[in-house]
């Protein structure tokens, strides 16, 4: 019968002739590979896609910011009418002959203002969902969720109503609004429209 002899084991990481290379400079394939620049590749990267979001974010924001005031200055031409200065039915065209007439026109009226942005309430009456601070809505004491059911001694139906009313009141007299709170109960304010500047 044959003897075998009887052999260690490898330590991990060795072969089995590699006994007398355990020292610090020895390779060892189990270990992770150095972390040479990669801290710094990783903030770097984290710095770029930060200032993508930022980037991006700014841009929707203004691009919708856009969106909105354009789509008031439609409507404003369009409630202006198609003879509005202005207005792209007005202008003369680039190859006509005609020339503007130079017909004065009337200064602009004024118009009165509460300072406040409104919708339609789910019940008859204009909700308040905006008050501009300083203005004549604030100075009354309207506060957000207020529904306008009256002003003066036009009742209100909508916003539309009341944008009617506040227009056709005259700017610094004084006007009584009624007023349903968002708690339910019911006040009479005093408001001085002003004047859109």
């Amino acid at each position: 019968m044959e003897q075998t002899a009887l052999r260690p084991k490898p330590m991990p990481g060795q072969g089995p002739g590699d006994g007398a290379d355990s020292g610090p400079g020895a390779r060892r394939p189990h270990a992770a590979p150095p972390r040479r620049g990669r801290r710094l590749t990783t903030l770097l990267l984290a710095l770029l896609t930060g200032l993508v979001l930022v980037l991006t974010g700014v841009g929707l924001g203004t691009m919708g910011a856009t969106v909105i005031a354009m789509s008031r200055l439609a409507e404003l031409r369009h409630q202006a009418g198609p003879g509005a200065p202005g207005s792209p039915a007005s202008s003369p065209r680039p190859g006509s002959s005609a020339a503007p007439s130079p017909s004065p026109s009337p200064p602009p009226a004024a118009v009165a203002t509460l300072g406040v942005e409104a919708v339609d309430a789910e019940k008859p009456g204009a909700l308040i969902v905006g008050v501009h601070v300083p203005g004549p809505g604030y100075t009354a004491g309207l506060v957000r969720g207020d529904v306008v059911l009256a002003f003066d001694k036009t009742r209100v139906d909508s916003a539309a109503d009341l944008a009617r009313a506040v227009a056709g009141a005259d700017p610094g007299h004084q006007a009584v609004l009624t007023v349903r709170h968002r708690s339910g109960g019911y006040q009479q304010l005093t408001v001085v429209p002003g004047v859109v500047t």
